[in-house]
């Protein structure tokens, strides 16, 4: 199934939605992932048969996947982000929510979350990661915190607007990952990993962009009734009135586990 217009639709659960309302802006803003993670994924996997991308959103980490993987299932509970997703030939997207994948038991090799994990019923999420693996199969998450930019100015103005202007709308669960998940625990034994670095050369306007796709923008919009990006751009233009482009980056950290080789005992005999 590649179809924006009719991707396949599971039963619905109540989530948490902050992202729907923006959803093109999601899919041409939001940063990709570096490619040397995706590779180190491929090699940790048992096979490279079928990966699941859960909550997907509009499929970054799923595009990213479906270069070494032969199948990749990629789910989002957002009907909206689902239809603002890229198309691929070895990707299935579904409108499903994490915690009710519908895949059949035992035939992932490898299960991801990107930047998501803390929207989600975790300690049920990880019992349907494990359902769908196959014995040594692999779930990694991972996430990126706030965002830094080139520039003692512009940086500066950035940082502000995050934790200053955009504090007090950051939902609570944004806290898990601008702390690495750091008090989030695997349900089953950790691999090390290397260390990965996230950055992109943007533009001001791509930067803007990106930051008009935040959940507290979304939020401050809904209370406030204007878009508090419109400051952020006049303070910038003070310090950056062109059309270069600067490094911006993110802190990124990765979780990864294996699981048991052994097949899950029947329980019939």
């Amino acid at each position: 199934m590649n179809s924006r217009t009719s991707p396949r639709e599971g039963s619905r659960h109540q989530f948490h939605d902050h992202f729907s309302g923006v959803s093109a802006n999601y899919a041409a803003f939001r940063p990709s992932y570096p490619e040397t993670l995706f590779r180190w994924l491929a090699l940790v996997a048992p096979a490279r048969s079928h990966a699941w991308d859960c909550a997907t959103g509009t499929g970054q980490a799923a595009l990213g996947l479906a270069r070494y993987f032969g199948h990749v299932t990629a789910t989002d509970a957002s009907r909206e982000q689902i239809a603002a997703a890229a198309l691929h030939p070895r990707i299935d997207y579904r409108i499903v929510p994490a915690e009710a994948s519908e895949i059949q038991t035992g035939s992932v090799d490898l299960v991801t979350v990107a930047q998501a994990l803390h929207w989600l019923d975790i300690g049920r999420f990880f019992r349907e990661a494990e359902r769908v693996l196959v014995p040594g199969g692999v779930l990694a998450v991972w996430a990126y915190g706030a965002v830094a930019v080139e520039g003692p100015e512009t940086g500066e103005i950035i940082r502000e607007f995050y934790h200053d202007e955009m504090g007090p709308y950051w939902p609570e669960e944004r806290s898990m990952a601008d702390s690495g998940y750091a008090d989030i625990e695997l349900p089953m034994p950790e691999l090390k990993s290397p260390v990965f670095s996230m950055r992109v050369s943007w533009t001001r306007e791509e930067l803007l962009g990106y930051i008009r796709t935040w959940s507290a923008v979304s939020r401050f919009i809904g209370k406030n009734g204007r878009d508090p990006v419109a400051g952020l751009e006049k303070r910038l233009v003070l310090h950056w009135n062109d059309a270069s482009r600067r490094t911006v980056a993110w802190p990124l950290t990765l979780k990864a586990g294996r699981t048991s080789n052994e097949k899950p005992s029947s329980l019939f005999c």
